[in-house]
């Protein structure tokens, strides 16, 4: 599997932005995928997940109810639309693909075994 996230940027407090992961190698339909985020000095953090057919999402709880994950198997990629960014949502974004395991609330990134190489969101005050 390779993933190739793009769509990061600067971006005012309060905007908002739209994330790609373009994916190939596997049929895309085939696994589950995430969203992760790194803020400098900080460790990687779990975002939100997507079931393989994009009936099922979850989130942390600090995005819940401003930022989407979807899915377009179709088109074998996968977005996180952001809304209402903050300035502590700057970060490198990484999407993620969890080929291994059924649909569950992982937030562990050990669990995830395809990474995209991050793009970086930057939200000014």
């Amino acid at each position: 599997v390779q993933l190739q996230a793009s769509g990061g940027g600067l971006v005012q407090a309060g905007g908002s932005l739209r994330l790609s992961c373009a994916a190939s190698g596997r049929t895309f339909s085939s696994y589950d995928m995430g969203w992760f985020r790194q803020a400098p000095g900080k460790e990687r953090e779990f975002v939100a997940r997507i079931s393989r057919s994009g009936s099922t999402t979850y989130y942390a709880g600090s995005v819940k109810g401003r930022f989407t994950i979807s899915r377009d198997n179709a088109k074998n990629t996968g977005y996180l639309q952001m809304n209402s960014l903050k300035p502590e949502d700057t970060a490198v974004y990484y999407c993620a693909a969890d080929t291994r395991r059924p649909w569950g609330t992982n937030e562990n990134a050990r669990d995830y075994d395809y990474w995209g190489q991050g793009t970086l969101v930057t939200v000014s005050s």
